[in-house]
């Protein structure tokens, strides 16, 4: 949705609400000539039925003192109406300053009020407050919405290199491949299906026997990041140290008994 404030016609509407149709007419006028395109209501029954049927109503001008419905219960059920999905802000038109009405309009959520007679200039300032600030919770929605699809997206991306590295890991044949021959991989204890092919890189030369410098030369990688390798193929496997991750790894393990 595009926002002109202040330009020749505003893309949100103004739904104005009043009991008296001639306040209504001389409000839509002038507020029309500064831009505006409003939606004239003289109840607030026609005012709920035009909001329901008009999404482009953003901005709510009402009369607090309504016969039926006053313009409090008017903006609190268009509230329930909108949801979460739909945002509007509300100004509200009073014939009597009184506190408690003005605190409690407040508390229910409507943004400013103008006393009777109006002054259309400062009217019209209020309204355009209200129009960017209804700007910015648009914003706030739309943000909200690319955040959860951004979340969405990067949870789906997790998931499929979850996949990933569980098709890579899991079947026999990269155990086999890393480890060699057939009948050894069908001798490997299951624990180490769950190995990522770097991790059976150094599990295999450890089983061989090999030091952590001569890994490191073998792989391209530092002692360090072989130690690394190490201890989280042992804490994997379930090991105490090196020299029970060779025995698991040597030809003859199935015959290594404890003494």
């Amino acid at each position: 949705m595009e926002w002109h404030v202040n330009k020749l016609t505003s893309a949100v509407k103004v739904l104005v609400v009043d009991d008296q149709p001639l306040i209504v007419e001389e409000l839509c006028e002038f507020l029309e000539s500064s831009g505006y395109r409003c939606v004239p209501c003289v109840s607030s029954q026609e005012a709920i039925e035009r909001f329901t049927e008009d999404a482009q109503i953003g901005l709510v001008l009402c009369d607090l003192h309504m016969p039926g419905m006053d313009g409090i219960e008017l903006v609190q059920a268009l509230q329930r109406l909108a949801g979460k999905q739909r945002a509007f802000e509300a100004i509200m038109l009073t014939g009597r300053a009184d506190k408690q009405d003005v605190i409690k309009a407040l508390r229910a959520g409507i943004a400013d009020y103008y006393q009777k007679p109006i002054d259309l200039a400062e009217l019209l300032e209020g309204l355009q407050r209200q129009e960017l600030a209804l700007q910015e919770r648009h914003k706030n929605v739309q943000l909200g919405h690319l955040n959860q699809k951004l979340q969405f997206l990067s949870e789906s991306i997790d998931d499929l290199y979850q996949d990933l590295d569980k098709v890579r890991r899991s079947p026999a044949t990269v155990v086999r491949d890393r480890l060699g021959g057939e009948a050894e991989a069908a001798e490997m204890p299951e624990i180490f299906n769950q190995l990522s092919p770097r991790q059976l890189d150094v599990a295999r030369l450890v089983g061989k026997g090999q030091t952590n410098y001569q890994i490191a030369c073998e792989l391209g990688i530092t002692e360090n990041t072989v130690k690394l390798y190490v201890s989280q193929v042992l804490r994997l496997t379930h090991m105490h140290n090196r020299t029970q991750l060779a025995l698991a790894l040597s030809p003859g393990r199935g015959r290594v008994t404890a003494h």
